[in-house]
């Protein structure tokens, strides 16, 4: 098979408005639910837990608390039932996976705040 057309083909079916996240990152992802025939959006809050794969078929793991059960979903990030993902906190872990949480809860459960990343521009005026 041409490698070159497999390229053309998953390139054009990758999102360009996704935002810069990772593994601790406290994420809100707007999923497009359609049932019947309506469609809405359904926001699923929580943490980001891994990220992996490239390409198409990258997914990334959210983990949430809903009723003091742990409910994790696997999300693929160029899917077109996700509508937007945005970061509502950035977090500051040092593994890229970070499976540990499953074990934690309450204020164990926490994870650091990370700093956001600040414009090259501004950091350059600052220095002078």
């Amino acid at each position: 098979m041409n490698s070159k057309l497999v390229e053309e083909v998953t390139a054009s079916q990758l999102k360009s408005d996704v935002p810069a996240f990772k593994a601790g990152d406290t994420v809100r992802v707007s999923v497009r639910i359609i049932e019947n025939k309506k469609e809405r959006i359904q926001n699923y809050d929580g943490v980001v837990i891994q990220r992996r794969g490239h390409g198409v078929s990258e997914t990334f793991i959210v983990r949430k608390i809903s009723d003091g059960i742990g409910v994790e979903r696997i999300f693929p990030v160029h899917s077109p039932a996700i509508a937007k993902i945005e970061i509502l906190k950035t977090g500051r872990v040092r593994r890229a996976r970070i499976h540990y949480m499953r074990q934690l809860a309450g204020k164990a459960a926490r994870i650091k705040e990370g700093k956001t990343a600040a414009p090259v521009a501004a950091k350059a005026t600052e220095t002078k």
